[in-house]
C-alpha cells in the first residue's frame, strides 16, 4: 500500500494520517486494484454455488403460520424459488429473550419486493409454537411471513440460524444452498457499510492500525477480551452494548412501550 505519514489527522483515537489529494488517490487507486480482484473472486463463487447439486425435500410438510397449517410448498407463493431465514427460539422467553443475532438478521430483511422481483419469495421459519410466535411478531411489527416448523426434522425444521435456498419444481421441491455462522451475513447490509468505514465494524477480531480501537466491543464483561462478534445484539435504554439485565435485543428499542428489563427470561450465552 502507499506509504503515508504517521501523523494522525485529529485529537480522534486511532484516526487515518492526513495527505494531500493526490496521495490519497493513489492509494485509494491501489485499493481499488484488490477490491476489483475480490468482487471477481465472490463472482466466481457465486457461479460455483449455482452449479451446486440439489437434494429433494418433503414438500408436503405440514408449517403453520398465520392461516393455519399449510404444505412447506404453499411458502412458495407459487414462485419458483424461496429463500428462508431459519429464526433460533427460545420457549417461554419473553421478547427480550430471544436470539439477539436472529433479531440482527431478519431485521435487516423486513421487505422481499427486489427478492420477488425476481421470482424469488422469502419466509422466516423457527420452532418456537405458533401462539408465541405471533405474539413475538406482532410486537416487533414485521410482515413477513413468519411459520413454525416445530416438530420437523432439518432443513424444513431441526437447527435454526441458516439461510436457506429452494426451488420449486411443479409439486416437488429441492434444497440447493444453506449457511450459517458469518455466511448469514449476505442479509445484514449494515456489515458492508461499516467495512467501508476507518473504524469499521468496531469487533476485537479485526485487523486494525495500531491505535485504533474497537470501538464497538461489548461492555460489562460480556464477552470480554477475545473478540467474540456480539457487540450489534444487546443494548441498554442508551445504545450501549451490553449483556446486562436491562438490555434487549437492539431493534427492540424502537418498539412502542419497550422499556428495561430485568431479566432476558432464559439462560445460556449468545451462541
Amino acid at each position: 500500500m502507499t506509504s503515508t505519514p504517521d501523523e494522525p489527522a485529529t485529537g480522534l483515537p486511532g484516526a487515518p494520517p492526513v495527505v494531500d489529494a493526490a496521495t490519497w488517490q493513489a492509494a485509494r487507486d491501489e485499493l481499488l486494484v484488490r477490491e476489483k480482484a475480490h468482487t471477481r473472486q465472490g463472482d466466481a463463487i457465486a457461479a460455483a454455488r449455482r452449479r451446486l447439486p440439489m437434494t429433494e425435500i418433503d414438500a408436503t410438510a405440514e408449517v403453520v403460520g398465520a392461516e393455519g397449517p399449510v404444505p412447506f410448498l404453499d411458502l412458495f407463493e407459487g414462485r419458483r424459488e424461496l429463500v428462508v431465514y431459519q429464526h433460533m427460539w427460545y420457549d417461554g422467553a419473553p421478547h427480550q429473550g430471544q436470539c439477539e443475532g436472529c433479531t440482527d438478521a431478519v431485521w435487516h430483511m423486513r421487505d422481499a419486493v427486489y427478492l420477488n422481483a425476481r421470482g424469488v419469495s422469502f419466509a422466516i421459519l423457527t420452532t418456537g409454537a405458533w401462539d408465541e410466535v405471533a405474539a413475538y411478531t406482532a410486537f416487533m411489527g414485521y410482515t413477513q411471513p413468519w411459520y413454525s416448523v416445530r416438530g420437523l426434522d432439518a432443513p424444513i425444521g431441526g437447527a435454526m440460524g441458516h439461510l436457506a435456498c429452494f426451488l420449486r419444481d411443479g409439486e416437488r421441491a429441492f434444497l440447493t444452498y444453506s449457511t450459517i455462522g458469518r455466511g448469514i451475513e449476505a442479509a445484514n447490509g449494515s456489515f458492508g457499510l461499516l467495512d467501508l468505514t476507518p473504524y469499521g465494524r468496531g469487533e476485537a477480531w479485526e485487523d486494525r492500525p495500531e491505535g485504533r480501537p474497537a470501538i464497538g466491543r461489548v461492555r460489562d464483561g460480556y464477552p470480554g477480551e477475545g473478540g467474540q462478534v456480539c457487540w450489534y445484539w444487546r443494548t441498554d435504554a442508551d445504545s450501549t452494548a451490553s449483556w446486562g439485565p436491562a438490555s434487549r435485543p437492539t431493534p427492540q428499542w424502537t418498539r412502542p412501550g419497550a422499556t428495561p428489563e430485568k431479566t432476558l427470561g432464559r439462560t445460556g450465552d449468545c451462541s
